[in-house]
């Protein structure tokens, strides 16, 4: 249960940190790389079975 709520939500702050906007065109991929970082390491975690 917890594992699905959080990779939701991982996969949500993936789809926000996407620079769409022009004010954040100047971000480059810092935001979105970040939440990518979370998202392997959370993957990871949930293979190797500490999750």
């Amino acid at each position: 249960m917890i594992r699905t709520l959080l990779l939701i939500i991982l996969i949500i702050m993936l789809i926000g940190a996407l620079p769409a906007w022009p004010y954040s065109a100047g971000w480059g991929y810092y935001p979105s790389g970040g939440a990518g970082g979370l998202l392997v390491i959370i993957l990871v975690l949930i293979l190797v079975g500490v999750l």
